[in-house]
């Protein structure tokens, strides 16, 4: 776990702060205190746009696909609406007199519910601009709700009543609770019947002691969880799983409980996470880890083992307290908020991204940056700062590339250091690249592209700077390729194999194999070559002579399981 950037704005200090991540891609991280603005960041910490408020900022919460942010403040009747494609915000009239107090966006559409202080409701579809406005849903503030994925709308309100709506703002179903509802969630409940896959149960936290549990389906036939004494208040929870929830209790303690309803409201595990208090949960599905704080620190543990402390981070320096914790839709990004208004993001996964020249290896560290060592000839590792976070990486003898879409960013490994060269940008979005001493050769939509690095080398020919494969007349696709110090070699759909020789600018050698080449793998030299095809059998390939291609010089290898790990001597 690393820490890749932190928030300290003057304006934040001593209040805490509101944030919510971009859902979906996780690009932005908006971020608003006590200075009536919403700040925007992207994944780096780098100031982005900002959105100039009325007054403290109620709720904000982003659309389904990430494109729109949506923003409600004090002393103000209009929504703001922040557009990350064009970067442009629009206010939209609410139309209702009162203060708003809830707003959220639906979990598969384009509505947004608005609540206000009175107990109205505001239902605005974005994508044909109705307003559908309805007044007395409530008869007290609106203070939680939540949207289903049948587009089903339940809120709570300080009337103490939950309020269950079509997308049309007609209430379908209500129901009465002891003490005021927060932090209310859409989710199923474990049954026998696996059929359905509707969300049908509120949950809902009554009085800070309570989960409450309302199935839509039965709903003369609430459920009431209570908890022990000791473990002080509920915090937050957070369903996960096959009808697992876990709560967060404010004198540190974790619970884990089923909702199969044999098991309901039995604690299938329990632990004091945190000495003192316990302040936030966060559950990441797609990593299928959850995160708690407090203490002044966080713990991760993974879901399919929770006595298995994954990680903890130590913030030693926030003595005044943690906030709230929360992870991109990814599982890539973990945020948190403090006390004192600061704000953490730390690096939780990282993509697999590397290749290797020679005895030189290069390998993404951090989300802008890429680690180059040499193990063999002993060099000290170099850490360079590359300007994209990268889809992809390649290194060649002298060079280091990175590229995401259809650009490729070239830097000069020299003995002082690190340079950046130029971006070439290619002409479809790139699968992979090769780097050798001079050439670098990029696959994209069944093509490679071989062109020098540097251009400016003094012996170059200008036919020989760059060239597309395969020739216009050659009907197949390419699929997979390698660079030697002589040769480009690339394997195509059509399963032909092509040597290409750099010295002589020709083709010296192919082979045609019955069905498509997936990968190829060829030695320092290109004098030998393994290679997999479309029925994931594996072949050595010697191209040395056109004696030795006519004798089929191969070795057959039926890949086993991805656990298995044959070695063979040829």
């Amino acid at each position: 776990m690393k820490r890749i950037f932190s928030l300290l704005e003057k304006n934040w200090l001593g209040t805490p702060i509101q944030f919510t991540w971009q859902k979906t891609s996780g690009n932005y991280l908006a971020v608003t205190g006590a200075d009536h603005i919403v700040k925007i960041f992207d994944r780096h910490g780098q100031k982005r746009s900002e959105i100039n408020l009325s007054g403290n900022c109620v709720a904000m919460d982003w659309d389904k696909d990430g494109d729109i942010l949506a923003v409600i403040a004090e002393k103000s009747s209009c929504i703001y609406l922040w557009d990350a494609n064009t970067n442009k915000t629009s206010q939209l009239d609410s139309g209702m007199r009162d203060q708003m107090s809830f707003l959220l966006w639906s979990k598969i559409g384009s509505l947004l519910a608005v609540g206000t202080i009175k107990g109205n409701l505001l239902i605005y579809n974005r994508q044909t601009s109705r307003k559908i406005p309805v007044l007395g849903k409530h008869t007290k503030r609106i203070t939680c709700g939540c949207w289903s994925t049948e587009n089903l709308l339940a809120l709570g309100g300080e009337d103490k009543m939950i309020t269950i709506s079509n997308q049309e703002g007609d209430t379908i179903r209500q129901t009465s609770v002891r003490s005021e509802p927060s932090n209310m969630q859409f989710s199923m409940i474990k049954t026998d019947d696996r059929t359905s896959t509707a969300e049908s149960t509120i949950s809902v936290v009554v009085g800070k002691k309570i989960l409450f549990l309302f199935n839509l389906n039965e709903p003369d036939s609430p459920i009431t969880l209570e908890f022990q004494q000791r473990y002080g208040s509920i915090v937050c929870y957070n369903w996960y799983g096959d009808g697992y929830i876990m709560i967060g209790f404010s004198r540190g303690m974790i619970a884990v409980i089923s909702t199969y309803i044999r098991e309901m409201g039995q604690e299938i595990f329990e632990a004091r996470n945190h000495k003192d208090s316990l302040t936030s949960i966060a559950v990441s599905q797609t990593l299928n880890k959850a995160a708690t704080c407090g203490d002044n620190c966080i713990k991760i543990h993974d879901l399919a083992e929770l006595k298995d402390m994954y990680a903890i981070i130590n913030l030693d320096d926030e003595n005044k307290g943690l906030g709230t914790l929360s992870w991109t839709d990814d599982g890539q990004l973990l945020a948190l908020s403090t006390q004192r208004g600061s704000l953490h993001v730390f690096l939780t996964k990282l993509p697999i991204l590397g290749d290797a020249c020679s005895t030189k290896i290069a390998y993404l560290t951090s989300l802008l940056e890429v680690t180059v060592t040499n193990p063999i000839e002993g060099e000290l590792p170099i850490t360079v700062s590359v300007d994209v976070e990268p889809n992809f990486v390649a290194v060649g003898l002298y060079h280091l590339a990175v590229g995401m879409n259809n650009r490729a960013w070239f830097y000069v490994l020299g003995e002082n250091g690190v340079k950046k060269l130029k971006d070439v940008e290619y002409l479809g979005t790139v699968a992979s690249v090769c780097l050798h001493s001079d050439y670098a050769a990029a696959l994209f939509e069944g093509k490679v592209q071989l062109h020098l690095i540097e251009s400016e080398i003094s012996d170059a020919q200008e036919e020989r700077e760059t060239r597309l494969f395969p020739a216009v007349d050659d009907k197949c696709r390419i699929l997979c390729h390698a660079l030697t110090g002589d040769f480009l070699i690339y394997g195509t759909d059509t399963g032909v194999i092509k040597y290409f020789y750099i010295e002589d600018w020709q083709f010296v050698n192919d082979y045609r194999h019955p069905v498509s080449v997936k990968k190829i793998f060829p030695d320092p030299n290109g004098t030998r070559l393994i290679f997999i095809d479309e029925k994931s059998d594996g072949f050595v390939y010697c191209p040395v002579s056109l004696e030795k291609l006519l004798n089929a010089c191969f070795l057959k290898m039926q890949l086993m399981k991805k656990s298995t790990f044959k070695i063979f001597y040829v």
